[in-house]
C-alpha cells in the first residue's frame, strides 16, 4: 500500500482521482493547493504527488521546482487539460516523472501511478545498494559447535523476532557484526536493507552527515543533496559499529532518533521520519564510559534492550579446529590454491594459544598459511614461529625514558599492534579501541619527533609507519 498525494483546485477531479486511488489500495490525501502539500511531501509523507498544471497561487510547475530546490525527490505525475506541450515539456526537465493529459480513463492513470511508484521504489533500493555495496564482499558463515556457539545462536534467534535495539559486546574480532548481519537474516526485515556505519572512522561533523544526511550547501563540499543512512534504511537495519567513538553532541541526536523515529538532515529544519531497527556494536565496557561520563547513560539504556556479548576465542577452544579449517578452505577457495592439511601438533598448538586478536587473528593466520606454505601441509614447526613471533612483538622488553614511561609504553603498544595489521589504520584502532584520527595523530606526533632527532643526531632512527603505509586497506 502506498501513499499518495493529490494536488488540484477542482473539487470533482480531487474526489473522483482519490476514489479512483483508493480502490487500488493506496493511501490518499488531497489538497486543494499545493502551497498547502509543499511541507508534507518535503518532510517524505508520501510515495507519489499527483498535481494538476494549471492551478491558482502556485501552479504546478512552481509546485514541482520547490519540491526539487528544497531536496525533495518523491516522482510526481503532472495533470494536464490546459498546458501547452512546452509547458509539459518544461515540468519533465524540472525532474517530473511523467504527464497524463485529462480527461483520462480510470485504467490509464492506474497504469502511470504503478510506473511512477515501481520507478521511485527501484530508486531508493539502488541507493541502499551502492551505500552497502563495500559489504558485499564474499558472504561470511557463523562457525561453530561449542556451548558459547550454541547459546548465542540461541539468543539470536529469540533477538530476531523483536524490532527492539540490540547491543553486541566483546573484544574486538570476536565476529560482533557477523552477529548483527545473523539477526537481520532472520528478522521480518530481511527483504529491506542492512546498512552499517563505523562510528569510529569518521569524525563527528562527518558521522552526523551519514547518519542522517545534508542539504546542499551545508557545509564546505556539500555540493548536492544527500540522504544519510537512515533514509537509506528506511524499512530495514542500521548497525552502528563501535558506538562508544560517537561524540556526546551526537549521542543526542541518535538518542531522539530511537525514541522518536525523527531526525532533520544537517543543514536543514525539516523533520524527517525512519522506521529502521539499530543494532550496535562494541569493544568497550558502556557501563564503564557511562560512569565516566564518557557515555550517555540515557541511550546506554535506550540500546541495550536486547543485550548479547560474545565470549573471546580463548573460551572457544572446542571451536578452533573447525575454525581453522572452515578458514584454509574458503582463502584457499578464493585464492586458488589447494587445500592444506594440518598436523595434530599444529591443531595443538592453536588450541593453547590465547588469541588476543580472536577469530581476526586465527583467520590471519590462515590466510598467511595458504600463501606462505607450499608443501601442502601446516606442521607444528610453522605455526609454532609464527605464535612465538607473535608474542614476542609483545614481550620484548621496552626502553623506558624518566617522566615519559606511559608515552613509551603507549606507542610499542600501539607500534605493535600497528605491525599485527599490516599497517592498517582502522583495524589497529579497532583493536586498540581508540579513534581514527586519535591514532593518526599520535602517528604524525612520533614520526615528526623521530625526523627531528634523526636530523640533529645524523641518523634515521627507526619510528612508526609512514601515514601511506599506515592509512592502507
Amino acid at each position: 500500500m502506498s501513499r499518495i498525494c493529490v494536488v488540484d483546485d477542482q473539487p470533482l477531479m480531487r474526489d473522483s482521482l482519490s476514489e479512483t486511488l483508493r480502490r487500488d489500495d493506496h493511501t490518499v490525501e488531497a489538497f486543494e493547493n499545493a502551497a498547502d502539500a509543499v511541507e508534507r511531501v518535503v518532510c517524505g509523507e508520501f510515495d507519489l504527488v499527483l498535481s494538476d498544471l494549471k492551478m491558482p497561487k502556485m501552479d504546478g510547475v512552481s509546485f514541482l521546482r520547490t519540491l526539487r530546490s528544497r531536496g525533495c525527490d518523491t516522482p510526481v505525475i503532472m495533470m494536464t487539460a490546459f498546458g501547452s506541450v512546452a509547458t509539459a515539456v518544461e515540468a519533465m526537465k524540472l525532474g517530473a516523472f511523467d504527464y497524463i493529459g485529462k480527461p483520462f480513463e480510470a485504467d490509464a492513470i492506474t497504469v502511470q501511478v504503478e510506473r511512477a511508484l515501481q520507478h521511485g521504489r527501484l530508486k531508493s533500493e539502488n541507493e541502499a545498494l551502492k551505500a552497502s555495496l563495500h559489504d558485499l564482499a564474499r558472504p561470511r558463515t557463523m562457525v561453530g559447535d561449542s556451548q558459547p556457539m550454541l547459546q548465542i545462536r540461541r539468543q539470536i534467534a529469540q533477538v530476531a523476532r523483536s524490532e527492539a535495539t540490540v547491543l553486541i559486546s566483546g573484544e574486538s574480532g570476536t565476529g560482533k557484526e557477523l552477529v548483527a548481519r545473523a539477526i537481520h537474516a532472520q528478522s521480518r526485515r530481511t527483504d529491506r536493507p542492512m546498512l552499517c556505519l563505523n562510528c569510529a572512522a569518521l569524525s563527528g561533523n562527518l558521522l552526523e552527515s551519514e547518519l542522517f544526511g545534508h542539504e546542499r550547501g551545508a557545509f564546505t563540499g556539500a555540493d548536492r543533496q544527500r540522504k544519510g543512512r537512515f533514509e537509506l534504511a528506511d524499512g530495514g537495519t542500521l548497525l552502528l559499529d563501535e558506538i562508544s567513538e560517537m561524540a556526546l553532541p551526537l549521542q543526542a541526536k541518535l538518542l531522539r532518533v530511537l525514541q522518536e523515529g525523527e531526525f532533520e538532515r544537517v543543514g536543514s529544519s525539516t523533520t524527517r521520519r525512519a522506521n529502521v531497527r539499530v543494532i550496535a556494536t562494541t569493544n568497550r565496557d558502556l557501563e564503564q564510559s557511562v560512569t565516566k561520563k564518557r557515555f550517555r547513560g540515557d541511550l546506554y539504556y535506550r540500546l541495550n534492550v536486547l543485550p548479547i556479548h560474545l565470549p573471546p576465542l580463548r573460551r572457544r577452544g572446542r571451536d578452533i579446529r573447525t575454525l581453522v579449517d572452515h578458514f584454509l578452505k574458503d582463502i584457499a577457495a578464493h585464492a586458488g590454491r589447494r587445500h592444506l592439511n594440518v598436523t595434530g601438533d599444529a591443531y595443538r598448538l592453536l588450541e593453547e594459544y590465547a588469541w588476543p586478536g580472536n577469530i581476526r587473528e586465527l583467520e590471519n593466520l590462515c590466510q598467511r598459511a595458504v600463501v606462505m606454505v607450499n608443501d601442502g601441509s601446516l606442521t607444528s614447526e610453522v605455526v609454532r614461529g609464527w605464535l612465538q613471533s607473535a608474542a614476542a612483538s609483545l614481550l620484548t622488553p621496552l626502553q623506558l625514558r624518566p617522566g615519559r614511561m606511559l608515552e613509551d609504553m603507549e606507542r610499542r603498544l600501539i607500534e605493535d599492534v600497528l605491525a599485527q595489521n599490516n599497517g592498517h589504520r582502522q583495524r589497529t584502532a579497532k583493536t586498540l579501541g581508540m579513534g581514527v584520527r586519535t591514532l593518526g595523530m599520535k602517528l604524525k606526533k612520533w614520526r615528526e619527533e623521530a625526523e627531528a632527532e634523526s636530523g640533529r643526531a645524523g641518523v634515521m632512527r627507526p619510528h612508526a609507519p609512514e601515514p601511506a603505509l599506515a592509512g592502507a586497506g
